[in-house]
């Protein structure tokens, strides 16, 4: 049975993390978040906002970013991502991405450094030529988080449909105020995570990383079905 067009792009889909330098046009961005907010939401509330940098604005922002980390400042999140702890099957699931990960840099288990370094990348966008900060209202309940998610997978795929690769930046939120301060933000919105945005470098060993997902049975049960 063939696939349709959406799961096409479904499946096709990767978390990027090497980029093209080449420039992403204003217009196709407008288009991609013209997508991503025709994702439904509750009560149509259509929570959260997408501020876009490239060029120079995205530059100084990674370097905001990086100083904070060279200078050890404390991690400052604006909300939970994790679970805290992380229950052990879910810690397997989170070491088995980050193996898969840092076994295409070449970078061993035991190069904490090495580990270190890749990570902080996620501080430069992975020097995509876009980079998003996501962020939604700090009244917003648990289920509108949710809907801001739809948004995001809505936006991920509108790039994918149009050539352009993503990757979430979650680790952005653990220097939420840096963003925010950087960002000049107001009270009305918090750091929910980044996103990288560009053509993927198609000579990446990092971008043919392909992480396991769960099957079918263990997700779901589909009952009344012959």
């Amino acid at each position: 049975m063939s696939l349709s067009p959406a799961e096409e792009l479904l499946f096709a889909r990767r978390s990027a993390r090497a980029f093209l330098k080449d420039p992403v046009p204003r217009a196709d961005l407008e288009r991609i978040l013209r997508a991503a907010r025709s994702a439904p939401s509750g009560a149509n509330l259509q929570p959260g906002r997408f501020h876009a940098l490239t060029g120079a604005p995205l530059a100084d922002l990674s370097a905001a970013l990086l100083g904070a980390i060279e200078e050890g400042r404390p991690q400052v999140a604006q909300y939970s991502y994790f679970p805290t702890p992380l229950p052990p099957a879910l810690k397997a699931k989170q070491r088995a991405a980050g193996y898969a990960l840092y076994a295409a840099l070449g970078i061993a288990r035991r190069d904490l450094a090495g580990r270190r370094a890749q990570f902080t990348r996620n501080y430069a966008f992975f020097d995509a030529p876009v980079g998003i900060v996501v962020t939604i209202e700090p009244e917003m309940g648990k289920g509108c988080f949710m809907d801001l998610g739809m948004a995001l997978m809505a936006l991920m795929v509108a790039a994918q449909g149009m050539g352009y690769a993503t990757c979430g930046i979650g680790a952005l939120a653990n220097y939420a105020d840096v963003a925010h301060a950087h960002l000049g933000l107001g009270d009305d919105e918090l750091v929910v995570c980044g996103m990288a945005l560009g053509r993927a470098d198609p000579e990446a060993p990092v971008n043919k990383v392909e992480t396991a997902r769960d099957t079918l049975e263990t997700y779901a049960s589909l009952r009344g079905f012959s």
